[in-house]
């Protein structure tokens, strides 16, 4: 390998793993079936309602519990309170966070290694929620190949009826199948769901007892629209999202994109399942196929398991395997094995060590990853 291609490598891969926990889906062993259980967002991560603020202490940290007041959502305590209580316990419709993870990063390319350590995020998070109104915005640093940049990559206003119809506008990422925690994770990062990949839309939905409904579109990736690189193009997506019990849900997922500049027209299908047969345990598992106008041969495909297991209280270990293909070249494309640890001992911060393992089916060049992190969120 030479040494352009080495360096091209590894600094896509310094970049595509520097990996920002959002939603978590293994918590649906915890019987949490819904994004908006915990946080603002329609399709997850981002900021914590203060019913989330107090279930990450109440049933997530190792050491956190505190005795129950009552039935009922759980009053917030100084520690699960923005900044530990410095302003009070108590913010009205006003909700603010913040986020930050310093990481350490190892990467090993064909025995060619390297190692950094960085500041992954930097944010500040921040929520008006009043009369079924809800208004949201997220300002930090976002990390380039050329360095870092202050910027405002997610703002939305949205509107919900007491009968669960919904109505958002704005900048957002696009619901589609399952969002891990990881999002460089195949059936993300492949598919232009990458953390940074918010687009400018109208997301409808609607939500009943069981079921949920969300149907964006707009006009593209909001990157593109604001600084037209090539990849402005009209995209749509669907997701729909069936709750089988409180701890079995069924997801079924459609994206479409218009031909850009620099990419023909293009979409995607999936079918996401996720279970968890005991209170420690939740099993995901899902299965997409993409399409490209005028691309000979087979689609491409992605297959993904997520299966987390809390060793004891705080501490999740989780196992991925994962594989995507080229467009024509089924016998092409990646296979990755990501193993994790997740340790939550105390509210609002964990500690995580991720290990990454993917193969070129092609060449069989082989990328070792080592990531690890601390997650503060104040």
């Amino acid at each position: 390998m030479t040494r352009v291609r080495q360096a091209v490598v590894l600094g896509l891969a310094a970049m595509a793993m520097a990996s920002l926990a959002d939603a978590e889906p293994m918590f649906l062993s915890k019987q949490y079936t819904r994004c908006t259980t915990c946080h603002f967002s329609p399709t997850g991560g981002g900021l914590l309602t203060p019913y989330g603020r107090s279930l990450s202490r109440q049933e997530l940290s190792t050491t956190g519990r505190k005795p129950d007041q009552g039935p009922g959502p759980q009053p917030l305590g100084r520690e699960e309170s923005f900044l530990w209580g410095a302003f009070g316990t108590q913010s009205g419709p006003l909700s603010v966070g913040i986020d930050l993870r310093p990481a350490h990063l190892g990467i090993d390319v064909d025995g060619q290694t390297t190692s950094q350590d960085f500041f992954m995020t930097a944010d500040l998070l921040a929520a008006f929620r009043a009369n079924g109104w809800t208004a949201y915005g997220e300002v930090g640093r976002e990390p380039l190949p050329t360095g870092a940049k202050i910027d405002s990559y997610e703002y939305w206003v949205e509107h919900e009826t007491e009968g669960g119809f919904g109505i958002r506008v704005g900048r957002f990422l696009p619901a589609y199948g399952v969002r891990f925690a990881d999002h460089t994770a195949y059936t993300r990062a492949n598919f232009g769901l990458d953390v940074y990949d918010q687009v400018y839309g109208v997301e409808v939905s609607q939500s009943w007892a069981h079921r949920l409904l969300q149907v964006s579109l707009g006009p593209g990736y909001a990157d593109s629209v604001l600084h037209d690189d090539g990849r402005r193009a009209f995209t749509a997506t669907a997701r729909f999202q069936a709750d089988l019990s409180p701890r079995s849900v069924l997801v079924v997922s459609g994206l479409f994109r218009d031909s850009s500049q620099l990419v023909p027209m293009n979409g995607a299908g999936g079918v996401a399942y996720g279970f968890a047969p005991i209170s420690r345990l939740s099993i995901w598992s899902e299965g997409d196929v993409q399409f490209q106008q005028n691309t000979p041969g087979a689609p491409a495909y992605t297959l993904l398991n997520e299966t987390a297991f809390e060793v004891v209280r705080g501490l999740w270990l989780k196992v991925s395997p994962q594989i995507h293909t080229n467009y024509g070249d089924a016998s092409g494309g990646f296979v990755r094995l990501a193993v994790e640890a997740d340790l939550l001992p105390r509210t609002h911060w964990n500690v995580d060590i991720s290990y990454y393992h993917d193969r070129n089916r092609t060449s069989d060049l082989v990328i070792k990853t080592w990531l690890a992190q601390l997650h503060l969120y104040l």
